[in-house]
């Protein structure tokens, strides 16, 4: 009984931390708090000391009792409007109705006319007496079952898929468990468990194995509901949350019970062990679950998906974070430094918008301004990447990488500070040579896994939008159409940037995504066809909406206006427009998004206006 206690508490807990916005999975949770009173409630009277408090728990354990069939009348309705059959009053009246029955025996419990007093002797288990209002219970109890039974079995009839018909079966199966395992049969049974008490034990102690599996089926089947994610996802995390709560808590209750009862006989201070035993177990059962949770989830859940779910799962344990690579090419700065006996070193790497100071060591030119721009202008005018450059007093080696056709592309520059080409000798230029390929080869990783995870952000927006619409249409069919398909903000800000980066003409803006827009089709009319020109017109408009209010300035109000105006309009250079607006470069690329973004926002409020809604 306390197993089933803990079972529930910690199933309530799974339900309230999941999907407690889930109506199905709210009603649920009031189902198990109803189990986790009575079962405890009658673990805790098995133990009692005195009559008092035997009776006091008992009287508790009804509380739960009580509750339950509103609780399974509000339940059933919950699931049954899942499938599509929502409430059009009527069972909407019947829960309420239910739930002041249930309060009324509930003031007849504290009052002591629903049982009266305790019925304890040595041949039977204790209970309460039973009362005339103890027959009204069990009619009203008996009717409200009857009544979630056939939402149950309607709502199994209209479940719309394969999978959802299975998992309304299984809900259908494991609603049986609180059902007949919290009916108070001792009320009516008692003279059979005087006469026959070893029958009864054993059928105590198998109904309650049986409730306790059945209860953990019926939370599997709630699991599913309102949750987007797929459903190995769905089940291994049902699946350890098990393992980590109900097992390895029923697991420490049974050796300290063992222990405590063991010692009892053979006069032991078992006081002493019970603690020892109950942490040990906790220790072992978590560090057995950590072990082995892996392998188990791999063997049941991954299925013919297997070799796809390990490629994530290493990727996500062996992917190199900015951190990481800081981290690494910090240990390679330092060990080169202490080579070549150089005051510093630094790395700068390329990307769409310039060279980009990656990480430094020790004293360097970059603690001076502008330095980053002079190096973007020196290298793209020398075509050997091979070679070494003499650049003031520091030495830059080129950082590249070579695809399988050949084709060499700049990745970044490793600079050493206070260094000379001609003073390096031979053993030196060997080591510069290795440390700069890793060097090179962390960079390239890097540029890689950005690659991988744009892809990845890219799907999973359709993905996420695909596993909603599988989770909506689950139990009913009409809701797949139904159901509203999410914008993909990050996609249309991209595709504002590229049209916005090729405004004055190129494939970005000629062969955008945005030309499928409403608004851009609308507006083509007005210039003779010519999309481009629509576009173009768009984003300009959608560029004034964000321009505050009055003369143009060059203050904090103005900064995202100017940034699209004097960058993307006007096709100045980032220096110029870092310099004019005084701030830094790295501070403008950063400022640079947010104006996208709000330009992007401003189309997005076009197209709504327009009577259409953005989607892929």
């Amino acid at each position: 009984m306390a197993g089933i206690a803990i079972t529930a508490f910690s199933l309530l807990l799974y339900s309230l931390t999941f999907n407690l916005r889930v109506r199905v999975a709210r009603s649920f949770a009031v189902i198990l708090a109803c189990l986790v009173i009575i079962f405890a409630a009658e673990a805790l009277a098995s133990v009692a000391e005195s009559p008092a408090r035997l009776e006091f728990w008992l009287r508790l354990q009804w509380v739960g009792i009580v509750f339950l069939p509103s609780a399974y009348l509000h339940f059933s309705d919950g699931v049954l409007a899942t499938t599509g059959k929502p409430s059009k009053g009527k069972r909407r009246w019947a829960i309420r109705f239910s739930y002041l029955i249930s309060l009324f025996f509930l003031v007849a419990l504290t009052l002591g006319w629903l049982v009266g007093p305790l019925v304890h002797s040595v041949n039977t288990a204790p209970f309460l007496e039973p009362t005339w209002l103890t027959d009204a219970f069990i009619l009203y109890y008996l009717a409200a079952m009857v009544m979630s039974w056939y939402n149950f079995y309607r709502a199994y009839r209209r479940s719309a898929t394969a999978s959802g018909k299975r998992r309304m079966g299984y809900l259908l199966v494991g609603a049986i468990a609180p059902t007949l395992g919290s009916f108070p049969f001792l009320l009516f049974s008692s003279g059979f468990a005087a006469r026959h008490s070893i029958i009864f034990w054993i059928v105590a102690v198998l109904s309650n194995f049986f409730v306790g599996g059945l209860v953990i089926v019926m939370s599997y089947s709630v699991a599913f509901f309102g949750v987007s994610l797929p459903d190995r996802r769905v089940k291994s995390r049902l699946f350890k949350w098990i393992l980590r709560g109900p097992v390895v808590a029923s697991f420490t209750l049974t050796f300290a019970t063992i222990v405590r009862r063991a010692g009892e006989p053979l006069g032991l201070a078992y006081n002493t062990f019970v603690p020892i035993v109950m942490v040990g177990t906790i220790l072992v059962g978590e560090y057995l679950v950590t072990l082995i949770f892996p392998f188990l989830e791999r063997w049941l859940f991954y299925g013919n998906d297997k070799a796809e779910i390990e490629v994530l799962v290493g990727l996500e344990d062996r992917l190199i974070t900015r951190n990481d690579l800081r981290q690494f090419i910090e240990m390679i700065l330092s060990g080169l430094c202490d080579r070549l006996q150089a005051p510093g070193a630094y790395v700068a790497a390329f990307n769409p918008d310039g060279l980009k100071l990656v990480v430094k060591v020790g004293k360097t030119l970059f603690d001076r301004e502008n330095v980053n721009t002079d190096l973007s202008r020196f290298f793209p005018d020398n075509d050997d990447f091979y070679q070494l450059f003499q650049w003031g007093n520091d030495i830059l080696v080129p950082l590249y990488d070579q695809n399988d056709d050949g084709e060499v592309s700049m990745l970044g520059i490793l600079g050493i500070s206070q260094g000379a080409i001609e003073a390096l000798d031979e053993d030196q230029l060997d080591d510069l040579n290795a440390f700069s390929e890793r060097i090179a080869l962390s960079l390239k990783d890097r540029r890689l896994q950005e690659q991988v995870f744009q892809s990845l952000g890219e799907l999973s927006s359709k993905a996420a939008i695909i596993q909603q619409l599988r989770a909506a249409g689950r139990f009913d069919q009409s809701k797949v159409l139904a159901a509203e398909v999410p914008e993909a903000n990050g996609e249309i800000s991209q595709w504002v940037k590229d049209a916005l980066t090729h405004y004055w003409g190129g494939p970005k803006l000629t062969d955008s995504p945005l030309m499928d827009l409403q608004v851009v089709r609308d507006k083509a009319v007005t210039h003779e066809g010519n999309t481009s020109n629509a576009l173009r017109a768009i984003l300009r408009e959608a560029i004034d909406r964000v321009k505050p209010e009055g003369e143009r300035r060059f203050t904090g109000e103005w900064v995202l206006y100017n940034i699209l105006e004097l960058k993307f309009l006007e096709g100045k250079k980032v220096r110029e427009i870092a310099m004019r607006l005084a701030m830094s470069e790295a501070d403008l690329y950063r400022k640079q998004r947010v104006a996208i973004e709000a330009v992007a926002k401003e189309i997005k409020e076009m197209e709504n206006q327009n009577g259409s809604q953005i989607g892929l």
